[in-house]
């Protein structure tokens, strides 16, 4: 996992200011390979309770993850039970790794 232990503690930190402490917040795409350099870092949050404006948290959890974090790419899938999976998602939860 090419992320820093601070780092991690930010994202972790960022994404349950903003969702709450019930979310699990995952890392899934290039950024789990230790031998690739660069990439956005592809991140995954999950909840089993419905989340409402998920549109705005993720949005929010991006701003303060690029201001916390430098302006990088960071991309940021949400997914709740209220979600429809598509392939990308799918991929996501199949792959990604706990934070």
């Amino acid at each position: 996992m090419r992320l820093t232990d601070e780092q991690v503690v930010i994202i972790k930190q960022a994404a349950h200011e903003v969702f709450g402490d019930d979310v699990s917040v995952k890392l899934f795409g290039s950024r789990l390979n230790d031998s690739a350099r660069g990439g956005d870092i592809d991140l995954l949050v999950e909840s089993t309770a419905s989340i409402e404006d998920k549109m705005q948290k993720m949005l929010t959890l991006t701003a303060r993850l690029q201001l916390r974090l430098g302006d990088q790419p960071i991309d940021i899938l949400v997914v709740d039970p209220t979600t429809s999976l598509n392939p990308v998602h799918l991929h996501a939860i199949k792959t990604a790794q706990v934070l």
